[in-house]
C-alpha cells in the first residue's frame, strides 16, 4: 500500500468539481467550495483532469494536491459563534 491515503479517505470521494461555461473550475469538499480557479490556473487543472478522469482515486488525489492543506486554521470559528 502506498504511503498516501493510509487510511483510504480519498475512497468515499469527498472531493467534486465543476467547470463552468466561462472556463472557471470550482472545486467542493462534502459539497461546500473550498477552491476557484480561473485563468490559465483553471486551464492546466482541465487538463490534468481529463488525464487521470478514468482513474477515481488519481483524481480525488489530484484534487486534494491542488486545493491543498485547507483544514488548517478557521474551520473552528463556526463552532464558536
Amino acid at each position: 500500500m502506498s504511503d498516501i491515503d493510509k487510511r483510504n479517505r480519498l475512497s468515499e470521494e469527498p472531493f467534486t468539481y465543476r467547470i463552468t461555461k466561462k472556463g472557471t473550475v470550482v472545486i467542493y469538499y462534502k459539497g461546500k467550495q473550498i477552491k476557484f480557479s480561473k485563468d490559465r490556473e483553471a486551464l492546466r487543472l482541465i487538463e490534468r483532469i481529463n488525464e487521470v478522469e478514468d482513474n477515481i482515486t488519481e483524481l480525488q488525489l489530484l484534487l486534494a494536491k491542488i486545493t491543498g492543506n485547507f483544514k488548517r486554521g478557521n474551520e473552528k470559528l463556526g463552532k464558536n459563534k
